[in-house]
């Protein structure tokens, strides 16, 4: 049975051990931990303001994960999002799941408006946004807060 929780420091070598292979190995990205000061002080870059950190958690191992960075303006941008590969698809509900929290906790807190920016190269997540009410929108849409990363080609918006 996965839960899915709000992530706490028991939880930091599991998302860092699942999100990086996902991001190196299985799509090619030249990130590492270094280049993502957020990974190392979860808790203090996202669980501030309207932000939070979850974890999908299969017995004692993270498989999935997504965070709510809050930008200012009632508007958040949805980040880290990964689901290990053996819990993903619409069978597992795994993805499903993480982003119905973030958005319950969006309407808890009054974030009127939650954008996200990707990678041209994560096609099934283009889908699975696409699928659950996120409207493409070009660069210039995003407000001037959200933190564009440098892999992100593609941008999301969505009032929860």
């Amino acid at each position: 049975m996965i839960e899915i929780t709000p992530f706490s420091p028991w939880h930091a070598d599991g998302v860092v051990g699942f999100i990086l292979p996902i991001q190196q190995a299985e799509f090619e990205i030249p990130i590492t931990l270094d280049a993502q000061p957020d990974l190392q002080d979860i808790q203090g870059f996202y669980q501030q303001g309207s932000g939070n950190f979850w974890v999908a958690l299969d017995g004692q191992n993270v498989v999935g994960s997504v965070a709510l960075l809050d930008i200012g303006n009632n508007q958040s941008a949805l980040r880290k999002m990964f689901v290990k590969d053996a819990h993903r698809g619409a069978e597992h509900g795994v993805a499903k799941r993480l982003l119905d929290t973030l958005l319950g906790w969006c309407k808890l807190y009054g974030v009127h408006q939650v954008y996200l920016g990707t990678t041209a190269k994560f096609l099934a997540a283009h889908r699975f946004f696409e699928k659950n009410g996120f409207q493409e929108i070009p660069r210039a849409g995003l407000p001037e807060r959200f933190p564009v990363m440098t892999v992100n080609s593609k941008f999301y918006r969505r009032t929860p």
